[in-house]
């Protein structure tokens, strides 16, 4: 099982940009793609947009970016007007896992506001 996964996360590692990271907004968009998502056409305008079953809009540029990494494909088969399906490759769930086991940096706590209670309750006597 070792000798199938290590192609797959080869090539994750190898087609995801900045070193193998996701930014924030790639692994946001790849979690909306894992639950469904397809790529429509504007019948009057053209502009293409690609709308998760969330309702989450992912913007046609950055689903290019995801496609031309090989992170996602769509399923040409179904015309863009209708919409065409698009999910996440082998190698774009391999990038969504390993983007989910790196460590995430916790935002720093702010400061008390003067006057206000503290966070924390005080120990009573």
């Amino acid at each position: 099982m070792l000798a199938a996964l290590e192609p797959i996360e080869a090539a994750a590692a190898a087609s995801t940009p900045d070193e193998g990271r996701l930014s924030t907004d790639d692994r946001a968009a790849l979690l909306a793609i894992a639950g469904g998502a397809k790529l429509h056409e504007h019948l009057l305008t053209g502009r293409l947009s690609v709308t998760a079953s969330s309702g989450t809009r992912i913007p046609y540029p950055q689903m290019q970016q995801l496609e031309r990494a090989g992170l996602t494909v769509r399923d040409t088969s179904h015309p863009v007007h209708v919409g065409q399906p698009v999910s996440l490759t082998d190698a774009g769930r391999a990038a969504l896992l390993d983007a989910r086991r790196t460590p995430a940096t916790h935002a720093p706590t702010s400061p008390a506001r003067p006057g206000a209670p503290p966070s924390t309750p005080a120990k009573r006597r």
